[in-house]
């Protein structure tokens, strides 16, 4: 069975950010990492090359396939930021509905930039998903 593409590595989070053309979207970013440490409590790590994700889980799908994955993370795309959350959690759709300006799909949060959204909010987002997800595969 074929391993994961996305892996934790070594690779440095602040060259990521560092190569991010559009300046805008780079201090987007780097307030992103910063805040998503915060909610989390974990550092970041670059998982592959296009992703910033903060903690890790180990995930069995009822095929048998397993593998490790970000709690949250993000990524700078070319159109917006797309942020890796859990979609399974009590809090999620009375967050939202106060957060601002996205575009959901399955687990993924699509924002153009941070002015968009209400960091407070954002904030409880990813705080919640990290926490649910940790209690999922973890325990509370």
């Amino acid at each position: 069975m074929a391993g994961n593409k996305t892996k934790a590595s070594d690779a440095s989070v602040d060259d990521y950010l560092a190569a991010i053309g559009d300046e805008g979207r780079r201090g987007d970013c780097e307030a992103l990492a910063r805040l998503m440490a915060e909610a989390s409590g974990e550092p970041p790590v670059m998982w592959g090359t296009g992703i910033v994700g903060f903690g890790t889980y180990r995930y069995r799908y009822d095929s048998g396939r397993e593998g490790d994955s970000c709690i949250v993370g993000f990524s700078s795309r070319k159109a917006e930021i797309s942020l890796y959350l859990s979609a399974d959690f009590p809090e999620r759709a009375a967050l939202l509905a106060r957060l601002g300006k996205y575009k959901t799909a399955k687990s993924c949060l699509y924002i153009r930039k941070l002015a968009d959204v209400d960091l407070k909010v954002l904030a409880e987002l990813i705080a919640a998903a990290a926490a649910a997800r940790k209690c999922r595969h973890d325990g509370c």
